[in-house]
């Protein structure tokens, strides 16, 4: 299993909106790199809270999962370019890029340098052979501080592993739950 570079991202995987990695001065960067690719969380985000409205403390069942549990964010609707995640907290987003991941390729996700040094970390499962859509984005405050997420702006790199062989059976094969899913989704169990 080799690690896919720059040409070869641009060739074999399904990135939109494709962007180059570039100098964007006062921006965390994004787009195609040596051998990753710099995703950018888009404007969308629920930040967990303790509280529901129903005013009882609520407990996370990714069996039950509600999304009461949560303040949704659009900063499209805010104006903002940013959100504060709470100390020690927690927030789902979503990427800009829509991905397509050929049949022989996995993909993993790491977090940036400029975020994990503020204590940020983002996290997010292997994007499996032949899954398809708009990642959604798990990000984690580890500080005692507030922290700002700057929207539109590059979050976490994605990483592309070429296979010897290919696989028996795809993630389209096996009907993922998460297959062709346009945007932040949050937990669920068939």
């Amino acid at each position: 299993m080799a690690v896919l570079c720059d040409t070869q991202i641009r060739e074999l995987i399904g990135i939109e909106p494709f962007e180059p990695n570039g100098k964007r001065p006062g921006q965390v960067s994004y787009g195609v790199s040596s051998y990753g690719y710099d995703v950018r969380v888009g404007s969308l985000f629920k930040v967990f809270t303790n509280v529901t409205p129903h005013g009882g403390q609520a407990i996370v069942d990714p069996k039950s999962f509600s999304d009461d549990m949560f303040v949704t964010i659009d900063t499209a609707v805010t104006r903002s370019d940013h959100i504060i995640i709470p100390p020690n907290s927690f927030a789902l987003a979503e990427t800009i890029e829509t991905f397509d991941i050929p049949r022989d390729v996995l993909a993993i996700c790491v977090g940036k340098s400029t975020y994990a040094r503020c204590g940020i970390i983002v996290n997010v499962t292997p994007l499996e052979p032949e899954w398809r859509g708009r990642v959604t984005l798990e990000i984690s405050n580890t500080t005692p501080l507030p922290a700002k997420i700057y929207a539109n702006e590059g979050i976490a790199q994605m990483l592309f592993f070429k296979a010897d062989r290919v696989c028996a059976v795809s993630y389209a094969d096996k009907n993922g739950k998460y297959q062709d899913q346009g945007g932040l989704t949050l937990p669920k169990v068939d």
